[in-house]
């Protein structure tokens, strides 16, 4: 298989599996919350995704211990299809055009902060336990 193709396989293999588990784990957040007038399923799969984009960046970068076909495959595939940005700017504009500015306002404050705060928690602990 062609280098470009086989990164193809890769991204959509794990584009697949990320958007799969996506799906289930904000449904379960959500369902679990019962009603929530907040997008509570997308903000936990986006800081949890961010966590893990930290934790494998982190361990990437600081043993090199994964191929560049492995990081296509994690990264961009599985975590790119897991975490759910597109969401977040739906959800957003529809809480804006609500006219629910503090909520509108509250998940991006939230989404960003979260997802910067998990994946600089992610790395850290990288630093931290992984001697």
């Amino acid at each position: 298989m062609a280098s470009g193709r086989r990164e193809l396989v890769l991204v959509g293999g794990g584009g697949f599996l990320g958007s799969v588990a996506r799906y289930y784990l904000g449904g379960a957040v959500t369902q679990a919350a019962a009603a929530p007038r907040f997008p509570v399923g997308t903000l936990a799969v986006n800081t949890l995704g961010c966590l893990a984009i930290g934790i494998v960046a982190g361990l990437a970068e600081r043993f090199h211990l994964f191929s560049p076909a492995t990081r296509i495959l994690v990264i961009t595939g599985l975590l790119g299809g897991f975490t759910t940005f597109s969401a977040f700017a739906y959800e957003t504009l529809f809480l804006a055009r609500e006219a629910r500015w503090l909520a509108a306002g509250g998940n991006v404050v939230l989404q960003v902060g979260l997802g910067l705060a998990a994946v600089w928690l992610g790395h850290g602990a990288v630093r931290l336990f992984a001697t």
